[in-house]
């Protein structure tokens, strides 16, 4: 078996990444701390082709050295916008026809093995502040709640990790 060359990968350049039809797929950051985890974010949006980021509240925007070390330039390629709260992300989602999912542990979530895409396949996914999650206030605002179901004594992934998870998942249900 032979690793595979960077040239050989097929990688687009930035010019021909943003001129690419995407998923129609929006990450809502709310309240993310760690400048690590939003640069990861940033980069799985890029590896999956969605469509962009909003970062709210505290979560810090490019130009950044600690985003930059893990975007590895994907906060050049990827759209993102960045609103002081992520009600107002939520709601500008809304009015354009996103349906809105929280990627949260609560009552009646959909556990990410079982869920299908809507109809309209025009989706965001909120992802939550490292320790309290997605914020209660967003919880009442998205349409539902898909949940990665866990088996051991942790109850909880970090946010980089789980939005590297449920991208995967849903871009895989997308080219299906």
């Amino acid at each position: 078996m032979r690793k595979l060359h960077n040239t050989e990968l097929n990688r687009l350049s930035t010019n021909e990444f943003k001129s690419s039809e995407k998923l129609p797929v929006y990450i809502v950051l709310d309240n993310i701390r760690s400048q690590h985890n939003i640069g990861s974010v940033f980069r799985t949006t890029d590896a999956f082709l969605l469509e962009g980021i909003f970062l709210c509240g505290i979560t810090a925007t490019p130009p950044h050295r600690e985003i930059h070390k893990t975007a590895l330039g994907a906060t050049e390629s990827v759209d993102w916008r960045y609103f002081p709260e992520t009600r107002e992300a939520i709601m500008e989602l809304k009015d354009r026809g996103y349906r809105i999912y929280a990627i949260e542990q609560a009552e009646n979530s959909i556990p990410l093995n079982l869920f299908d895409l809507p109809a309209d396949p025009k989706i965001a996914l909120v992802f939550g502040n490292e320790i309290n999650g997605v914020g209660d206030e967003i919880m009442e605002l998205a349409d539902d709640c898909i949940e990665i179901t866990q088996f051991g004594t942790k109850h909880s992934l970090n946010v980089a990790v789980t939005a590297g998870i449920v991208i995967w998942e849903i871009a895989n249900l997308y080219r299906s």
